[in-house]
């Protein structure tokens, strides 16, 4: 049996832990706080209270965790990832985050006799909960075969996506296409209601055809419902958009839509969304309303 450490129980990781679990896998986790993940050592995952003692006997290490800043601590730190697994073991960063971030893991892993993929995911927590997420893979193409059990446990959609840090661009481009398609369905639930229209019926009306999307049929409910519990958080989303905005201005791209997307959730953040779901988009275009109404 494949021993597996996990970095980062969260939103995504407890239910990806939990179907690595019922894929026979032996789960390792680390977690700040032991009572956070109770619910998931009654179902046979082991605890440790450091990264090196959860890291360093195992075959593969994944992590899923906030931010870049939090990839670069578990993976650099002294005492973390790089400094504990023994050599020859898979290092699979599954978190959102820099392309360059991937590269410097992939550059120094390799060096210490690992094998090391940057594997971001889309999907949501529903994706994590069912199994059924995308996986986008950067990293060596033997080590990314190697791991494809690994990965057929969490998610059904599996590609290759070429060197490291390909993975990451991969969901960059993923990224760029929700900030469009959530935003597009924000503004048409706004111009629904502004024209007194019964939403949910308009909404079933276009949800099969040309305007159809995952974004709509995942979250259009909640939004009519104002229902803003997170399947993905606001403060994630504007970290992977300005990443995307970073690299996009690094090829020198104008991507207007994407700027354009990640302003109006600035501007949620800094009202203290961070914390709600994707779907709270539409508090901007309530407050835009009410503002014109004002004037």
């Amino acid at each position: 049996m494949e021993k597996i450490g996990f970095i980062g129980a969260g939103v995504m990781g407890k239910p990806m832990i939990r179907n690595l679990m019922k894929a026979g896998f032996e789960v390792s986790v680390y977690a700040r706080e032991k009572t956070k993940i109770n619910d998931l050592l009654v179902s046979g995952a082991v605890y440790h209270s450091t990264i090196n003692e959860c890291v360093k006997d195992c075959d593969k290490v994944i992590t899923m965790v906030g931010f870049p800043k939090d990839v670069e601590e578990v993976y650099f730190d002294e005492g973390t990832i790089l400094d504990s697994v023994k050599e020859g073991t898979y290092l699979i960063d599954m978190t959102t985050t820099s392309p360059k971030i991937s590269e410097k893991i992939y550059e120094e892993g390799t060096k210490k006799g690992m094998h090391v993929l940057d594997a971001p995911v889309t999907g949501g927590d529903v994706g994590a909960i069912n199994g059924t997420l995308s996986i986008m893979v950067g990293g060596d193409k033997e080590d990314f075969e190697s791991c494809i059990p690994l990965f057929k446990a969490m998610g059904t959609k599996i590609t290759y996506q070429g060197k490291a840090g390909s993975g990451q661009h991969c969901k960059m481009m993923n990224q760029i296409m929700i900030a469009g398609t959530i935003s597009g369905v924000c503004e048409a639930i706004s111009y629904a209601n502004a024209k007194g229209l019964d939403v949910p019926k308009a909404l079933d009306a276009v949800s099969t055809g040309a305007a159809g999307s995952k974004q709509l049929d995942l979250l259009g409910n909640k939004i009519v419902e104002k229902d803003y519990a997170p399947g993905f958080f606001i403060k994630h989303f504007v970290k992977d958009m300005k990443i995307a905005l970073i690299e996009s201005n690094m090829s020198e791209l104008n991507l207007e839509t994407l700027s354009l997307v990640l302003s109006h959730y600035e501007e949620l953040e800094s009202e203290g969304c961070g914390d709600l779901g994707t779907q709270a988009l539409i508090k901007y275009y309530e407050v835009e309303e009410q503002s014109q109404q004002e004037d």
